[in-house]
């Protein structure tokens, strides 16, 4: 049963927080702290990262559908296709050739939580101050955005494998700094979630599925299930929130959870 509450727990925490620009990992690895999990529940959280996954799917099925189906016949289809491709480029080149650096800082929990810590309060810092400056939007829609757009929405992208950088904030301001629309950027970032994580997940599964047991079969389950309905319900309200008060709650929210894990750092 405590594993079972556990599994909510993370469920909640990754649902909520895998679509919002307040970084997801950065969540995850404090709760997994503060809760005192140990090593087995890596592999864990990063199945339940699929419940995520799904809930994007789930959404904008009609959209995905729309573009597989019309790939062979359709231009506007193959061009959203290529989109997504181009933009997955970098930040896939980038996570493969600067793994192994973020584990030795993930993993080393002296450095993870001070890291954590600045690179919160740095982000919503740079939130505030970002969205300030946007210029006018001249691209309004996520799903027929220039390749050129796409492409640098991707190296935006780049700045997420660093833990407590949001991969949805990174690129939600990136495009709003490149002249896309607020809503347009939120849009493509949902779409580009899905190629995204999932080739994260299937390459961070391929080096710790061995930490995977039988009997976590229902923790899993009940993790992925949480997580999906949490982050369906999370997705719409975001979008929402977006589209009329921008990223500047969220960039608060950084500067707090930063200087409150601060202050738990210098308690214990």
């Amino acid at each position: 049963m405590h594993d079972i509450l556990l599994s909510i727990i993370l469920g909640v925490v990754e649902g909520i927080t895998e679509f919002l620009p307040i970084s997801s990992t950065a969540h995850l690895l404090v709760t997994e702290r503060l809760l005192g999990l140990s090593e087995d529940w890596e592999a864990f959280t990063v199945v339940i990262q699929l419940g995520a996954i799904l809930a994007v799917v789930a959404i904008y099925f009609q959209t995905f559908w729309k573009a597989l189906v019309g790939l062979p016949s359709s231009a506007e289809a193959r061009r959203f296709a290529l989109g997504l491709v181009l933009a997955l480029l970098p930040s896939v080149a980038a996570g493969l050739a600067l793994k192994k650096l973020l584990d030795q800082v993930l993993l080393n929990p002296a450095l993870a939580m001070p890291f954590i810590a600045g690179c919160w309060i740095a982000g919503g810092i740079i939130i505030l101050l970002f969205e300030r400056i946007a210029p006018a939007p001249r691209w309004l829609e996520g799903d027929k955005l220039p390749l050129s757009k796409a492409f640098q929405i991707g190296c935006c992208q780049i700045l997420s494998i660093i833990p407590g950088v949001s991969r949805s904030g990174a690129t939600i301001l990136g495009g709003e700094l490149l002249g896309v629309d607020r809503r347009a950027a939120t849009m493509f970032t949902f779409y580009l979630a899905v190629p995204t994580m999932l080739g994260a997940t299937i390459l961070e599964l391929h080096h710790k599925a061995g930490a995977l047991t039988h009997g976590q079969g229902l923790d899993i389950a009940v993790g992925f299930v949480v997580s999906f309905v949490v982050a369906f319900f999370v997705i719409r309200g975001f979008l929402a929130i977006v589209t009329k008060h921008g990223l500047k709650p969220f960039g608060w929210y950084r500067i707090a959870a930063g200087l409150a894990l601060v202050g738990y750092l210098a308690l214990h």
